[in-house]
């Protein structure tokens, strides 16, 4: 299973890849207005920056923010021109899956987001996409069971045997990633944080804890 960073932070990106755990980034224009960039060569610019921080296999999921079809090819060719590691992230809407269709045809790869339900999964999948990424944490929140969502669309997708990865987003806690890793999707886009509490067990810090007392009790 592949692990995708959910950030536009230069620096969160520098240190999961200095441990390993990265297969490549997503970006949303929530995560780059954290970053306090809102001018569009500037935005350019910071996309070209992480694209860099990537190896060849790595990708950038980078967000468009027009609406409309022909505003979405626009400034999804524009994207894709910036890097080979970038992925268009294109909005779970008609105009956002007709512009799918059209980039797929064009070779040029695209991640669904804002996807909630079965029928909008198949219709992503249908489209062409490389990436869906349905919306685990935001249908919690609202009572929902987003890992029964995975798990279905899963299933659809293994039936048709699509070639649509299911990229699990809104990742919120730990047990978010092992139950994914359990129904055996593609990928998941995280938080910096949710990764990192991967490695926490309490019993591991007291057993390493002990380890070292009684080396140097033995050394003294």
């Amino acid at each position: 299973m592949k692990f995708f960073l959910d950030t536009a932070n230069l620096e969160e990106i520098k240190k999961i890849k200095s441990i390993g755990m990265m297969n490549g980034v997503t970006t949303n224009p929530s995560l780059i207005a954290k970053e306090n960039i809102f001018n569009k060569n500037e935005i350019d610019a910071h996309y070209i920056s992480i694209c860099k921080l990537l190896n060849n296999e790595e990708n950038l999921s980078a967000e468009v923010i027009s609406t409309e079809y022909e505003d979405i090819i626009n400034e999804g060719i524009k994207l894709s021109l910036l890097s080979p590691k970038i992925v268009i992230k294109v909005p779970m809407t008609i105009n956002g899956i007709k512009s799918i269709k059209f980039f797929s045809k064009k070779k040029i790869r695209t991640n669904c987001t804002l996807v909630f339900s079965l029928g909008q999964a198949i219709l992503v999948a249908k489209s062409g996409a490389d990436y869906v990424s349905p919306f685990l944490g935001r249908l919690d929140d609202l009572s929902f069971n987003g890992l029964q969502l995975i798990k279905e669309i899963k299933e659809i997708y293994d039936n048709f045997k699509f070639k649509t990865k299911i990229l699990a987003a809104s990742i919120r806690n730990p047990i978010h990633i092992i139950e994914c890793a359990k129904i055996g999707i593609d990928a998941i886009t995280t938080p910096i944080n949710v990764i990192y509490s991967l490695f926490n067990h309490p019993m591991t810090n007291i057993g390493l804890d002990k380890f070292l007392k009684d080396y140097r009790k033995k050394i003294k």
